[in-house]
């Protein structure tokens, strides 16, 4: 488990981030999402240790996060960060041959078979199998990204961090990308954190999604595929509440429509109203003092 514990970040006097408070269970695919400079970046740098918290502590599974980088956090960047001179099969070799031959960079005999072995699988899974021996540059956009992807993996990451990964793809691509990693975060149970300005991706592959607005948490998503309905628990932020379910009712291919349980975080009969006259006239909803049901 990964636990936020009143986490801020400063850069001089500006602060990015502040009271930031959040819990994320293993197995969790965790969708932030916000609009541009609302912080969601900088609070993923913060998880691989590439940028240290201000005051607060982040803990996983109930220690302090090592403050460099290491083999249990993976990264996927936006932009392609594979090695150029490298080819396909070389670029996910190499993360198992470094950490068992750190002075030589390659193994030999059986562990080097057995490495590649590991790395051919690993590319099959992502659909690279057929392009072992091309560079990146021989490589499409999004077989690019496929390629990053498997080279986080190949490290068994117990967490895979993802900034906007899919920013720079075509739709059709995206969509193809969106299947790819839900099954590799089904079949691996891997926690996954995910940044981006696209809500109904959020929706689309997270398994919750924490909205963020100007450095702190607006609410959280539940969206399990073993639920009757998605959970919004929310503040009396108006504008974050309708924008949801505007995407709720016109979702993205990916994402199968569900019945939607607004809790707001008080009974608040205008948001509520609001929320329901903003609605297609064609979806029912009705109103307690505590929750709004679509």
């Amino acid at each position: 488990m990964i636990e936020v514990r009143n986490v801020w970040k400063e850069y001089g006097e500006q602060v990015v981030l502040e009271r930031l408070d959040l819990k994320v269970e293993k197995g969790e695919f965790c969708s932030m999402v916000g609009a541009s400079g609302c912080g969601k970046s900088t609070f993923l740098r913060l998880l691989p240790g590439q940028e240290r918290v201000t005051r607060g502590e982040i803990l996983l599974d109930g220690k302090a996060l090592p403050g460099e980088p290491d083999a249990d956090r993976g990264v996927v960047f936006q932009r392609y960060s594979v090695f150029d001179h490298l080819t396909v099969m070389r670029n996910v070799l190499l993360g198992l041959e470094l950490p068992q031959a750190r002075w030589t960079g390659r193994l030999f005999g059986e562990r080097r078979r057995s490495a590649q072995d590991e790395a051919v699988a690993m590319l099959d899974k992502v659909g690279l199998g057929s392009s072992l021996d091309k560079y990146p540059h021989q490589l499409s956009g999004g077989m690019q990204q496929r390629l990053a992807i498997a080279q986080a993996l190949i490290m068994k990451p117990r967490v895979l961090l993802l900034d906007e990964p899919f920013g720079a793809l075509d739709p059709g691509i995206r969509k193809d990308m969106h299947e790819l990693l839900l099954n590799l975060w089904r079949e691996s149970g891997l926690t996954i954190f995910m940044v981006t300005h696209d809500l109904k991706e959020g929706f689309a592959l997270g398994s919750r999604v924490d909205v963020t607005d100007e450095g702190t948490l607006n609410f959280v998503t539940h969206n399990s595929t073993a639920d009757d309905y998605v959970e919004l628990y929310a503040p009396m932020n108006t504008l974050v509440i309708l924008t949801a379910i505007q995407h709720l009712l016109d979702p993205h291919p990916e994402y199968v429509p569900k019945p939607v349980k607004l809790t707001l975080s008080a009974a608040d009969a205008s948001v509520a109203e609001l929320c329901r006259t903003s609605c297609d006239e064609n979806v029912r909803g009705f109103i307690n003092t505590e929750r709004f049901f679509l």
